[in-house]
């Protein structure tokens, strides 16, 4: 099999090469070209990228010399479509160990219209779950227990062996069309969050079935890209860094804008995808904290007050979305062009309001009437149900 691994990174060379070296001794009799992309590191990356083109004719680099970060949902399509060479890629990140025999089982797989995820082993940094095999075989790799690895994966060899599941997240590995017949990521979410969750939605509504195999494994360090990067702004490996919280936040309310609900999936990682719907929020005695509150869970926002918390709000929030937060926003005495209808209060808005919201498109769904109703303090007419998720498939 032929492959190009996947790997954007910032001022993270030490897991780059510990990955780079796991990549080479274990990719067995398959043909895999490692893409690297310096997403403006300052820890000499750049400088390791050059001396590996010359050594290793399969390996090659970007560097993003902006001096400004564009993180890995800009990087990762660059790689795959200017620089991976193969008809098969895989997302790959630099903390990642791959494991003896991982590419035979993505190879065994990987079929037309499929997804296939190799198993992360993961210190226990995070809850467990059961997607992942939780084991401790060392949180930096000065201290990796190689060993214990492979003694690991031989006395369970048998049991991973016949176990699949449908979840889907990293490393994942694909064909390059059905990246591209979707678009790529959405830069909505540059420079990084929910990137992910999103391309997984669309690529389920498009058909894609997702593989996880638990004969194939990587050992995962985790959050070393950015998330708890000691070298890039983490102040330890167990708290998630401001700059990373922050951003998650902005592109949590972008997923929402564009999915009208939260990420959701099973158990096992596979997307649940509720339906989207054209719902406008008509909002009586505003203030602007209830309109950062409310503006991503709708299409249009009808605005009762002043109209200067609406200019006040986008002045402050624009900056944070492609969405035109201009657009989104109307006067309350607007034409009311949206398929669904909420009147809300804000002198009698609360929490359980909210909650309401939040689970919207399960409840229309689950309600599938035309008809005005009460749920809470919110009055919800609903004139016509048309869903829209599909629309959401290709940028």
């Amino acid at each position: 099999m032929k492959i190009s691994l996947i790997q954007p990174g910032r001022n993270n060379l030490k897991y780059l090469k510990w990955s780079y070296d796991s990549i080479r001794k274990n990719q067995g009799n398959h043909e895999v070209q490692i893409c690297v992309a310096d997403d403006a590191s300052s820890d000499g990356t750049w400088d390791w990228c050059l001396e590996m083109i010359d050594k290793d004719p399969n390996f090659n680099a970007i560097k993003n010399d902006t001096g400004k970060r564009l993180g890995h949902t800009i990087l990762y399509d660059r790689l795959i479509n200017e620089v991976a060479t193969n008809d098969i890629c895989m997302i790959y990140h630099a903390d990642m160990y791959l494991c003896p025999e991982a590419l035979n089982a993505i190879e065994k797989h990987l079929t037309d219209k499929t997804i296939v995820s190799l198993t992360r082993i993961e210190p226990p940094l995070h809850p467990d779950g059961p997607e992942k095999i939780l084991q401790n075989f060392g949180v930096e790799p000065e201290e990796f227990n190689e060993d214990g690895l492979f003694a690991y994966l031989q006395s369970t060899d048998s049991e991973r062996e016949i176990k699949t599941t449908e979840g889907i997240f990293a490393p994942w590995a694909f064909y390059k069309k059905d990246f591209q017949e979707i678009g790529g990521h959405d830069p909505l979410y540059a420079p990084q969050s929910k990137e992910d969750s999103d391309i997984f939605n669309r690529f389920q509504l498009n058909g894609i079935k997702f593989i996880q195999t638990w004969e194939g494994c990587v050992y995962h360090m985790t959050c070393r890209g950015s998330r708890r990067n000691t070298v890039d702004k983490a102040k330890n490996i167990y708290e998630d860094s401001p700059e990373w919280l922050a951003q998650n936040l902005i592109s949590t309310r972008n997923f929402v804008r564009k999915w009208g609900h939260l990420v959701s999936h099973d158990a096992l990682m596979k997307p649940i995808i509720p339906p989207k719907y054209d719902i406008g929020f008509i909002i009586k005695n505003v203030n602007f904290k209830l309109l950062e509150t409310l503006e991503p869970w709708c299409s249009t926002c009808y605005i009762d007050g002043e109209w200067s918390i609406s200019k006040e709000y986008i002045f402050h929030e624009q900056l944070n979305t492609l969405y035109s937060l201009e657009d989104k926003l109307k006067p309350y005495n607007n034409e009311k062009n949206n398929e669904i209808l909420v009147e809300i209060d804000g002198n009698t808005f609360n929490q359980q309001d909210f909650h309401i919201i939040q689970n919207f498109s399960r409840i229309i769904e689950d309600s599938g009437e035309i008809g005005e109703f009460i749920l809470g303090n919110l009055t919800i007419k609903i004139i016509q149900i048309n869903e829209y998720q599909n629309k959401l498939i290709s940028l």
